[in-house]
């Protein structure tokens, strides 16, 4: 568990200005500066794992973030969340 957050958290480091740019065309009509950081950082880890961790289900990575945006994020959060990481993958599986 230590090893894939570690993963994560180094991943979104060295990816962050390649993630922020996919977030920022994923969500038009909210700067990244904007969210809430705890919707911020969930979008991050979950916008690392679907473009550069295949071996994490992207199911799995939106469904993942949803449940904690709930948790821990406003009335809204989850919809939030899920509406961004929904444009993320789509693009994401459009590429070769």
């Amino acid at each position: 568990m230590a090893t894939f957050a570690r993963t994560l958290i180094t991943g979104v480091l060295e990816h962050r200005a390649e993630i922020d740019a996919q977030l920022a065309e994923a969500s038009q009509n909210w700067g990244l500066d904007q969210m809430a950081k705890v919707e911020r950082t969930l979008l991050r880890i979950a916008t690392y794992e679907i473009r550069f961790l295949p071996s994490v289900p992207l199911k799995a990575a939106i469904n993942e973030s949803i449940e904690l945006a709930k948790t821990f994020g406003g009335p809204d959060s989850g919809k939030f969340v899920n509406g961004i990481l929904g444009k993320v993958a789509a693009e994401a599986k459009s590429e070769p």
